[in-house]
């Protein structure tokens, strides 16, 4: 598997990615009838780094880079990540992580955060947890999960100094 800065030719395997998870409802706050154009300027905006993970010649997953907040905490990187279905599972999802730490490091960050972990999403949190991230904060029923209803986030950080 290899991972790259992701181009406009793969805006078709994006989407392939983006739009099972966003229709799914079930860990990114995104609004779930968001068209493929929608989704694009949201995963690809301005101020977002975006990398694609590649096995075999597919685009099996994605991850975005970018200053948590502007000014003042611009040192602290933020990221999403998302895994083609077929792909979850086999470590996509472990290499894009380790590949952003290793990214924010080399650009400066001075950590990583993530504002809003879906507390029912426990692959993600046990893979955040697995690289070193802690949960500083749980907001209550801050998510409202397409099956489960009112869920609680996690705010998970992780230093790289």
């Amino acid at each position: 598997m290899s991972i790259r800065p992701a181009s406009d030719a793969d805006r078709p395997a994006l989407w392939a990615i983006l739009e099972p998870v966003i229709r799914a409802g079930e860990t990114f706050a995104l609004p779930r009838a968001m068209t493929e154009a929608e989704a694009h300027a949201n995963w690809c905006a301005p101020d977002r780094q975006v990398f694609v993970a590649v096995d075999a010649g597919q685009v099996v997953g994605s991850y975005y880079l970018k200053p948590n907040q502007p000014g003042g905490g611009a040192h602290v990187a933020n990221a999403g990540y998302m895994v083609a279905g077929p792909a979850s599972g086999r470590g996509v999802a472990r290499a894009m992580g380790l590949h952003s730490l290793a990214t924010a490091r080399a650009q400066g960050f001075r950590a990583v955060q993530f504002n809003f972990v879906v507390s029912t999403n426990a692959p993600a949190v046990h893979l955040w947890q697995s690289i070193g991230f802690q949960i500083v904060g749980r907001v209550p029923d801050a998510y409202h999960h397409a099956t489960l209803g009112y869920v609680d986030i996690f705010v998970m950080h992780r230093s790289l100094t």
